[in-house]
């Protein structure tokens, strides 16, 4: 089996594009929070959200590392 090599170009629009993909379901859970009276289903929520922004946070450091390593690289 052949190993592909490690393609790395197009990582920081990937990052980009899961972090536009996790604030609009951030934002959606938001609606469903508001407008739902079951107690539960907004817990469970509350608590994916907060997932969520965590998972943005580390998103957001990898973005700034992959554009850094994408600046040094094209500066060799």
């Amino acid at each position: 089996m052949k190993n592909n090599p490690d393609d790395r170009s197009n990582n920081v629009e990937r990052i980009q594009r899961n972090i536009d993909n996790t604030l609009r379901n951030i934002e959606a859970a938001e609606e469903v929070i508001a407008g739902t009276p079951d107690r539960k289903k907004k817990k469970d929520l509350q608590a994916k959200n907060e997932r969520r922004n965590e998972a943005l946070d580390s998103m957001r450091h990898e973005i700034q590392d992959e554009a850094r390593d994408r600046k040094k690289d094209k500066n060799k």
